[in-house]
This record gives structure tokens, C-alpha cells and sequence, in this order.
């Protein structure tokens, strides 16, 4: 039977787009105030907020992730390269903005680790290029807030003028003027995706790419803070190479360690494992979890105060952080032309992880999110804190899981945080000033347990999928062994090869009946199929597109043990000698039979069925090419007086085959071509023989 095809009105997309053209730009104020309140969630959803059901869990989990911002802000400035204040900065904005107008309840968004490793790369290349030593144990400023000139942070200072700055300016405003205004560019470029709906990109991002990279920037992260943690002095590495130029320089100065640096290493790593361990073996039975990170630095802080560890042991210090707001700038425009190359990749990485997150924990507590709207949201999160001297944000898994386990119920627990946050800006920054930067490094080491991790992952990972392993692995080394950067690149490029391999070389199969069904399957797969005589049934499991022709053709020659083209060139070649015998006079054929048996030479033994099956089930889509290959083996086998039949092709199969001709002009043999179920193809085929 021929099912008939529903008649679809055919849309004029010109006055389609014109339509919405004329809808948003229209304004009326309904329209006005759903934008702004689409535009600030916080407008919708605050004014029904329940005080009494969730104010206690917002609070608490606001003071738990207030506490543990604090020192992983001062922390992650090692990454950055950037003095601990940039860092509070960047907390403190980061949760205000998202608060209006993002739209997950849960997500924690601010200095994450992937992301100030990132900056901290451009901003050392940048700091390199304009002739600063990148040393940062130097003696540090005095910490009266200025931007104006650190000199004392840094011996050489740098004249702008080249780069559209007229004043002089040192190592810390440089550097500062670098991330801001790379924020600013990847918050620009967030927005504009949001603008243009280009939010599918992070579709190429697959889990395994993400996790390759987020390992391999892990190991990056490591060998970056080892220096820190021996307490040795050693130039930071750029470019290509920097992991294992970095390992090189380390055990070159090992000799120069630093004792006191290595014992209070020791000792802050052994507490702060103990206590994450004991921490996720009785998370459950805790109602918080337990602040350890602020008690090592509080602890820690003390003792280098008190024992005077920089001055009689020369250990390094965090040194002299200021108070206060420093006056708002604007990032310098020819800065941005610097980096708007290195904000790409920040801005999708960015992106991704705080969309992926907000849509993970959407779906578990039961509510949406608007990606569009996180773009926005995580867009502004960058460009106007670069107004206020801080750097790129993301959401972070670590931080969103401890504030989903203490209550979080909205964003009102991000303005917690950014109240604690505040308080140290305000009053508690200086009581840091003799924190050694061995004890920030273990922190940010102990932080990257969920991601080294993944190394245990590895061989579940290759039992469930060997082309999902090989991607994160070449995305890890990648990221690892060259740069962050490439490695995001190399792992998106390969992880779409691997797609198109896949598509170019598909599982391939003859097909056998079960026995008193309808219903065909792989006959190397399953036991007990029935061939049905004079029938091959031929399954390619991918779409028939230009780069796996030649591997559709191939395959098919190969299961059905017949090449058209060859036999139909032997045949013609047999006629040819035929007729010249004959032309002899010679009765016998050039195989010594007599005329009458000639006929018998020109049907092979090996050609044992007179009806091909194509099963089209698995073949997504068709372009010109692979129409021309259907039109072509239809013609090649109908040589041999071999039939092909389709079956279970598609819609949009269909229509490719009747646009490019493979049922003549009239359709009119279609129904004898073209076939809903392989079994009804067979029966034709039976019924027709």
C-alpha cells in the first residue's frame, strides 16, 4: 500500500520575518514591562518570596559560601596573577549582578579556577610583552589602593602611551588593565551571543570534551602552584610547553627549596584532605559543611604573624591588601584589541559551565531556566565589574553543591555571600597581610580533587565508550601539554571528526528473518535468523552522503559477494570473444562448449539472489550524492536483472529521492520501488517471482 503525504501550506518566510520584525520593534508599554521584568527575574520572583520557608536556608547557605569565597578569592589571585583584591572584587559583583537577573535558584557564580587560570595566562604574556618581570615575590606595594603607579610592587615601569594610555603606569595597574578589559571583551561577546541566539555552540561541547579540558587545565593549575608550595623562585612559564617547562625549572631549583614553606605545605594538605574526606563520608549527617578553608587561613595567618615566618624563614606573604573600593575605570579600548582573540574561547567556556550547571540543578528541583537570559546574565557579570577592576566569572560545581546541602532555596543567598564578602573589603582584608602563599596554593590544589579524579573515571569510561575516552584523552593532553586555548580547540575538532569517521566508515549488515516474525535483524549478530531465499537485505546504519559513498558502495559489493560493474564487464568481454569465434567458423566457444551451452556461461554461480533489499532505516538523510548512488546501483544490478527495492525510508528520504529523479518523472513506479517495512518488500518480492 502507498500512504498518502499530508499537503503542507507552504510559508512565505519573507513575510514571516517581516511579522516578527514588526512585533519586536513595536513598543508598548506591556511589552516595555514584560522586557523588564524578563530581563531582571529577580522582579518576578522576589516579590513572591516566601520568607518563612526559605529564608533560614538562603541565610545559612549565603554564610557558608560568604565563608568559603574568602579564601578561595585571595587564593585563585595566584592564578590570575592579580593582587587578593581583585579577586574579593570579583566575588562581591559577581553575586549582586546574577542575583537580578539570573534564573537558576542554585548556581553559585563567581571566581572559579578554570577561569582565573585563563586570565592569568593572557595577563602573563601580556606583562611579558611589555618588558615586566614576571616574578611576583618581589616586595610587595604598600597597599594604598592606588593604580596609579606600583612601582614598589615592581622595579620597571611601562609608559602606555603605545597603547593609548598617557600615563605611566607599573606592573599592577598593567596587569589589571589586561584582565579587565579582556572581561569586558568576553562579557561583549556573551551578550551578543544572547542577542543573535547563538547559544547552540555550546552544543559542541560534548561532556567528554569538557571534562578533558577541565583535567587537563587541572594539571596546569597544579604545576603552577608547586612553586608556591616548596617556596622556590623560578620564572612563570608562557606559551606552548609551559606544563612541562615548568616541571623542567622546579626540580632544576629543588635544591633551593624552602623549608618552612614545605612544612606548613605539608601540614595544610594533610588537614585539608582529612577534612574533606571526613566531610563527604559524614555529609550527611552534617548541616554544614565544615569550614576548613577559613580555619587553616586564620590559623595559618596567625602563626606566620606571630613566628614572623617571613622575616627570619624569608617565606612568601599574600602582603598588604587595601580596604575599600578603589575609584571605577574604564577598560581601555586598544587593550581590548590586544585580547579580543583570548576572550573567545573565555566567553564560551564561561558560558557553558554556567548554563550547563543551571540546567543540571534546574532539572533536579523541578523548575526551568532560560538559557538565553544565563547568557545575558553571566555577559553582565563580566562587563560591568571590569568597570570596577575585577575579572571574568562562571558558575562553580564545587560552590553550587555545598549551597544546595545547606538549604538554598533563591538567590537571595547570594547577596548573603556578598555581604560577607563585603565585610572582609571593608574591614578584615589588612588581618591577611602576613598569610603565606604556600598555604593559598594548597588550597587551590585540594579544590581540584573532583576534577584529578577523572583519571579513576578512566576505565569505566572505556567500557562504556572508546571514542568518548580517546576524545577526553587527546582533549587533556592537549590541554596539559600546549595551552589551555588550544586544547579547547583541538578537543572540539577532534571530538567532530570522530562524528564524521563514525558517519564515513558505519556498522554495515545482511539481514536474516526471525523465524514466524516480521521482523529482520543482523544476521552475525543473532542466532537462529532464516535467509530469505533469492533475497539479500542490506542495512547501512548512518546518512548516504558524499564522504562514505565509495564505503557504502564497498560494503555492499563486499556482503553480497557481487560487483555489477565487474560482472557486467566480464559478461561484455565474454560476448566479445563469443562473436569472434563465431566469426571463425568455429562452433565451439572459447571455453570448449558448444554454442548451446554458451548461455549457461553467462549467469555465474555466485550470483544467487534476483532481488536487493536496501533498509533505510538507519539513513538519517541523503544529499546529491547519495541519491546518485541509489540511481546508480538501480541501474548497475537492473543489468543483471536484479531488482532494488527500498524500505523504511524517512519523509525527508523520500523527498530527496523524488527530487533528484529515482522514480521517474511520474512517480509511477513507486509503489513497486518504495516499500513502509522490509517484510512487505519481501512479500512483494515474493509475490512478483
Amino acid at each position: 500500500f502507498l500512504m498518502e503525504r499530508k499537503t503542507h501550506v507552504k510559508i512565505n518566510r519573507k513575510e514571516v520575518m517581516l511579522a516578527k520584525l514588526r512585533k519586536s520593534c513595536s513598543c508598548t508599554p506591556q511589552k516595555l514591562k514584560n522586557f523588564i521584568m524578563d530581563f531582571f527575574p529577580v522582579l518576578r520572583w522576589l516579590p513572591k518570596y516566601q520568607c518563612k520557608e526559605y529564608i533560614w536556608g538562603d541565610v545559612m547557605s549565603g554564610l557558608v559560601i560568604g565563608i568559603i569565597l574568602v579564601p578561595q578569592a585571595i587564593a585563585y589571585s595566584l592564578l590570575a596573577g592579580l593582587k587578593p583584591i581583585y579577586s574579593l572584587y570579583t566575588s562581591f559583583f559577581a553575586n549582586i549582578i546574577y542575583f537580578l537577573m539570573g534564573t537558576s535558584r542554585h548556581v553559585s557564580v563567581g571566581i572559579f579556577s578554570l577561569i582565573s587560570l585563563m586570565v592569568g595566562q593572557v595577563v602573563d604574556r601580556e606583562l611579558l610583552l611589555a618588558g615586566f618581570d614576571l616574578n611576583d615575590d618581589a616586595p610587595p606595594a604598600l597597599g594604598d589602593g592606588s593604580l596609579q603607579n606600583d612601582s614598589l610592587s615592581n622595579t620597571t615601569a611601562f609608559n602606555l602611551t603605545i597603547v593609548g594610555i598617557n600615563a605611566e603606569c607599573g606592573k599592577e595597574c598593567y596587569a589589571i588593565g589586561i584582565a579587565t578589559a579582556l572581561t569586558f571583551v568576553a562579557g561583549v561577546y556573551q551578550v551578543l551571543m544572547g542577542i543573535f541566539r547563538l547559544g547552540f555552540v555550546s552544543m559542541y561541547l560534548s561532556e567528554s570534551v569538557l571534562d578533558g579540558f577541565a583535567t587537563g587545565a587541572s594539571l596546569t593549575i597544579l604545576t603552577a602552584q608547586v612553586k608556591y608550595l616548596i617556596g622556590i623562585k623560578i620564572p612563570r612559564s608562557q606559551g606552548h610547553g609551559m606544563l612541562v617547562i615548568t616541571w623542567i625549572n622546579i626540580f632544576r631549583n629543588i635544591s633551593q627549596a624552602n623549608l618552612c614553606d614545605v612544612i606548613t605545605s605539608a601540614i595544610c594538605i594533610v588537614v585539608l584532605v582529612t577534612a574533606k574526606e571526613l566531610g563527604d563520608r559524614y555529609k550527611h549527617k552534617l548541616k554544614f559543611p565544615l569550614p576548613t578553608e577559613l580555619v587553616v587561613i586564620v590559623v595559618a595567618t596567625l602563626v606566620s604573624h606571630y613566628g614572623k615566618l617571613n622575616e627570619v624563614y624569608a617565606s612568601s606573604v599574600s602582603g598588604a591588601i587595601p580596604t575599600g573600593f578603589i575609584p571605577p575605570k574604564v577598560p581601555q579600548f586598544n587593550l581590548m584589541l590586544r585580547v579580543a582573540v583570548d576572550a573567545l574561547p573565555l566567553a564560551i567556556v564561561s558560558f557553558v559551565f554556567t548554563v550547563s550547571l543551571s540546567e543540571m540543578f534546574a532539572k533536579k528541583y523541578a523548575y526551568t531556566i532560560r538559557a538565553n537570559q544565563e547568557m545575558f546574565a553571566v555577559g553582565f557579570c563580566n562587563i560591568i565589574p571590569s568597570f570596577f577592576h575585577s575579572f571574568a566569572t562562571s558558575a562553580a560545581l564545587a560552590k553550587t553543591l555545598v549551597k544546595t546541602s545547606t538549604g538554598c532555596q533563591t538567590q537571595v543567598s547570594g547577596v548573603i555571600s556578598a555581604m560577607v564578602v563585603l565585610l572582609v573589603l571593608l574591614f578584615l582584608a589588612p588581618l591577611f597581610y602576613s598569610l603565606q602563599k604556600c598555604v593559598l596554593a594548597c588550597i587551590i590544589i585540594v579544590s581540584l580533587r573532583g576534577a584529578l579524579r577523572k583519571f579513576r573515571d578512566v576505565p569505566a569510561r572505556y567500557h562504556v565508550n572508546k571514542v568518548d575516552t580517546l576524545v577526553w584523552v587527546v582533549t587533556m593532553s592537549a590541554s596539559a601539554l600546549v595551552s589551555t586555548e588550544i586544547g579547547l580547540l583541538v578537543g572540539i575538532v577532534f571530538s567532530m571528526l570522530c562524528i564524521v569517521v563514525r558517519t564515513q566508515r558505519p556498522r554495515t549488515a545482511l539481514l536474516g528473518q526471525i523465524q514466524d516474525t516480521s521482523f529482520y535483524e543482523d544476521d552475525l549478530e543473532y542466532e537462529n535468523l532464516s535467509t530469505v531465499p533469492k533475497v539479500k537485505i542490506f542495512r547501512f546504519e548512518a546518512p548516504l552522503y558524499y564522504a562514505n559513498r565509495n564505503y557504502f558502495l564497498k560494503s555492499l559489493y563486499s556482503l553480497t559477494n557481487l560487483d555489477p560493474n565487474l560482472e557486467v564487464a566480464r559478461r561484455k568481454k565474454y560476448e566479445k570473444k563469443e562473436k569472434q569465434h563465431l566469426k571463425k567458423g568455429n562452433h565451439r566457444t572459447a571455453n570448449g562448449l558448444g554454442i548451446g551451452e554458451t548461455t549457461l556461461q553467462l549467469v555465474p554461480k555466485q550470483i544467487d539472489f534476483h532481488t536487493l533489499v536496501v533498509d533505510c532505516s538507519s539513513i538519517s538523510f541523503l544529499d546529491t550524492t547519495g541519491v546518485n548512488t541509489l540511481k546508480e546501483i538501480l541501474k548497475d544490478y537492473k543489468n543483471l536483472n536484479i531488482s532494488v527495492l527500498l524500505a523504511c525510508c524517512n519523509p525527508s528520504v523520500i523527498d530527496s529521492l523524488k527530487r533528484g529523479g529515482y522514480f521517474g518523472k511520474d512517480f509511477g513506479s513507486m509503489q513497486e520501488m518504495l516499500f513502509y517495512s522490509i517484510h512487505t518488500a519481501v512479500l512483494f518480492t515474493k509475490d512478483e517471482k
